[in-house]
């Protein structure tokens, strides 16, 4: 009688998560990949991971889960993370990837689906299973039974605390070890809790870039020079560290100054580039502002006006200009009630393109969105030390006012408009129509010199976000 080769392969990679990565998937871990595999081999019950960005956490917990899948019976692996988008696209992408790496008499006892994979022989018994972590259905990680039980949390600084609420019955047998891994990038909630309040409670790890051979000494000097090394960004997307409270308004009030103090003359050759900040609700104002260069020259602010009032506004202050004075490109923010007013310039064949700034960044793995982008880019713009703004205390207060954070992902979002109101601030119109401005360098990128002769065509970003 023939002895069953799966005996003995079990028996020899079972204990050995690191032995099981570089025999049958072929490659050789991380110094901390290989720690964090064997903390689980080991017996951890609860595990938490930070680390900056692209040190290779989501490659690590692929490599436990195909192992655990494949040297357990019978057992249940739920995979989750706050987005779909972070999930499949990602972790769960990359999973299946590690599936296919195995050799072919191993890989054929699994099959794979769109958000499963299982075991041909007991589907029900042995899975890994793809669940969105979200706060509305925090059921979806609820009641996961078996003689063993992994849950990983990817990205887990995004995952509402009523998901980790749910999930705690399924983590109750003795066999059962939670995984959370991901960018520390909110200063609460369990996963911060995992490595200072509860930290006693868990096997924690910190991954830094700076100690990854998976960074680039590159990719850090970047991130240094832009940010600052400091800054929250930094410390997030660098050091794996998290963010300190404190220090999370997008640009300081010295910046500002500084911008506001210098004598710094626009050069009269410039040709200007106007942003439009349309008003949304009565109490906000619809405000152009006037760029020649490196200086802002002038802003000007309407309240009560119709779309059609704004727009014949516009037209006059476009029109009163002598050619050269009129500018190369009028900027409107074009959500909601400013998609209007492009078109009706657009109609009146004024240098009109309408700017998104809710959707995607040019830098999408930097930026929630456009609009947070044109903030730090305004940041960069006043820190550079060669630019001027009026001297305006409402315009001040506006750029001193917004707090950015961390979406789950490592992305950063400036706080928006509505948030403001919640905190008894006015909206930055001021400040957005100034940031307007500044995304025509896209255009200039894309067309060159003669771009102003072009302006009927859409910004090309390669990205949805400016139309």
């Amino acid at each position: 009688m023939n002895k069953n080769p799966y005996i003995d392969f079990i028996a020899k990679y079972r204990s050995n998560p690191v032995l099981f990565v570089k025999d049958v998937l072929q490659v050789h871990p991380d110094e901390w990949q290989a720690e964090f595999l064997s903390h689980i081999a080991g017996g951890e019950r609860k595990i938490s991971v930070r680390s900056g960005h692209g040190t290779g956490k989501s490659t690590a917990a692929s490599w436990a889960m195909v192992w655990y899948l494949t040297t357990r019976f019978p057992c249940k692996i739920v995979v989750t993370a706050p987005t779909s988008s972070q999930l499949f696209d990602a972790l769960f992408a990359e999973l299946k990837s590690w599936i296919r790496n195995l050799p072919p008499y191993v890989a054929e006892l699994f099959e794979v689906t769109s958000d499963r994979v299982v075991l041909r022989a007991a589907p029900s018994e042995a899975f890994i299973s793809a669940r969105t972590a979200r706060a509305e259905t925090p059921e979806a990680l609820a009641g996961v039974h078996s003689q063993n039980v992994l849950l990983i949390c990817d990205e887990a600084s995004g995952i509402d605390e009523s998901v980790f609420e749910a999930a705690s019955g399924s983590m109750s047998g003795h066999s059962a070890t939670t995984l959370l891994l991901g960018n520390p990038t909110r200063s609460s909630g369990l996963f911060y809790d995992t490595h200072h309040r509860v930290k006693a409670d868990w096997k924690t790890m910190h991954v830094s870039c700076l100690k990854s051979p998976r960074v680039s000494d590159e990719f850090v000097r970047e991130m240094e020079v832009k940010y600052g090394a400091e800054s929250n960004q930094f410390r997030v997307r660098v050091l794996g560290e998290f963010p300190l409270k404190e220090d999370n308004t997008v640009i300081s009030a010295d910046t500002v100054q500084s911008a506001q103090k210098r004598d710094i003359e626009s050069d009269p050759d410039t040709v200007p580039i106007w942003g439009l900040d349309v008003a949304r609700f009565g109490a906000d104002s619809s405000v152009l502002a006037i760029r020649h260069g490196n200086a802002i020259t002038e802003l000007i602010s309407w309240k009560g006006l119709s779309l059609m009032e704004l727009t014949g506004r516009v037209v006059d202050k476009f029109n009163n200009l002598i050619p050269r004075q009129r500018p190369t490109e009028i900027l409107v923010d074009s959500i909601g009630l400013g998609a209007g007013v492009v078109d009706r310039l657009q109609e009146l064949d004024l240098p009109v393109r309408g700017i998104n700034v809710g959707e995607a960044s040019s830098m999408s793995g930097t930026y929630l969105n456009l609009r947070a982008e044109l903030w730090f880019k305004l940041k960069d713009w006043l820190a550079a030390k060669d630019c001027k703004l009026p001297v305006d205390s409402a315009l001040f207060s506006e750029l001193v006012s917004p707090r950015y954070q961390f979406t789950s992902s490592g992305k950063m979002k400036i706080e928006s408009k509505d948030e403001m109101r919640k905190r008894g601030l006015p909206s930055p119109d001021k400040a957005d129509a100034i940031c307007l401005t500044l995304a025509s360098d896209a255009a200039t990128a894309t067309f060159g010199s003669k771009h102003s002769v072009q302006w009927k065509k859409p910004l090309k970003r390669a990205v949805k976000g400016v139309v």
